[in-house]
C-alpha cells in the first residue's frame, strides 16, 4: 500500500527489508526510537532534515511531501 502510494505520487524510495537485513533493522530501531513495526518511513528533506512516519499515515505523508 505505501509503496504504491509513493509510486503514484512520483516519490523515489528505497525499500529496506528489516526482517532480512540486520543493519536496516538497527537503523530503523535507532531512527524510530525503538519502534519495531512496519511500515516505517524516513523522508529526507532539503538541508538534511529528516521526517519520520510510523505506519501508513497518508495525511502526514502528504503534509511532508507538500512542504518540500
Amino acid at each position: 500500500m505505501l509503496k504504491d502510494y509513493l509510486a503514484q505520487k512520483g516519490v523515489a524510495f528505497t525499500e529496506r527489508l528489516v526482517d532480512q537485513d540486520d543493519e536496516a533493522l538497527n537503523a530503523m530501531s535507532q531512527e524510530s526510537g525503538g519502534f519495531m513495526g512496519v511500515p516505517f518511513s524516513v523522508f529526507l528533506k532539503a538541508g538534511g532534515a529528516k521526517e519520520t512516519v510510523i505506519g501508513f499515515d497518508k495525511n502526514r505523508i502528504d503534509t511532508i511531501l507538500s512542504s518540500e
